[in-house]
């Protein structure tokens, strides 16, 4: 095996942890397609997306690393917010939650000195500035138009092609 059962078991509730991050996702877009918002939901339907490929790359790293993949049990994510703001927020709360376990998988890796496991976490580091930044913007964008304005929302994410801006991190 090339890494330990320790560093696979953290990769592997990562994987849970991805996943519980696009499942969050598909109830903040199912939020902002019930209040008739097809930007901010289709927006959110592909961040839903790109965190199941990244729950995926995980699993891919695992089997390379001859690993058994044991996916966690998945809580269900927040139904409900009092309003489109509360929702931006707590996407932005869950980028923080997963850069903060993507680092400390990083020390895991480091204090193992698994040099596979660190080059496979680098493209993670990058996506997480990407992903926090973006989510940063968006929510500040959502504040500025305030909760009468989430039309002027949808009009900046249209005319940007759902991205709330250009981030120069890199990344998907």
């Amino acid at each position: 095996m090339l890494a330990s059962e320790q560093l696979i078991a953290t990769f592997n509730q990562q994987i849970g942890n991805e996943m519980g991050a696009s499942m969050l996702y598909i109830s903040i877009a199912s939020y902002f397609d019930s209040e008739a918002l097809p930007q901010l939901a289709e927006f959110f339907y592909q961040q839903s997306e790109e965190e199941r490929a990244h729950a995926m790359r995980f699993v891919k790293f695992v089997i390379d690393v001859e690993g058994d993949v044991a996916i966690p049990a998945i809580e269900a994510p927040q139904a409900t917010w009092e309003s489109a703001e509360a929702a931006v927020r707590t996407a932005l709360e869950s980028e923080k939650d997963v850069t903060q376990q993507i680092l400390e998988l990083v020390e895991s890796a480091r204090e193992e000195k698994n040099y596979f496991a660190l080059r496979f976490l680098d493209w993670f580091v990058d996506e997480q500035l990407e992903e926090q930044a973006t989510m940063s913007a968006l929510l500040q964008v959502v504040r500025r138009a305030g909760p009468d304005g989430l039309l002027h929302v949808e009009d900046h994410l249209a005319r940007t092609g759902g991205a709330p801006l250009e981030s120069s991190a890199g990344g998907e």
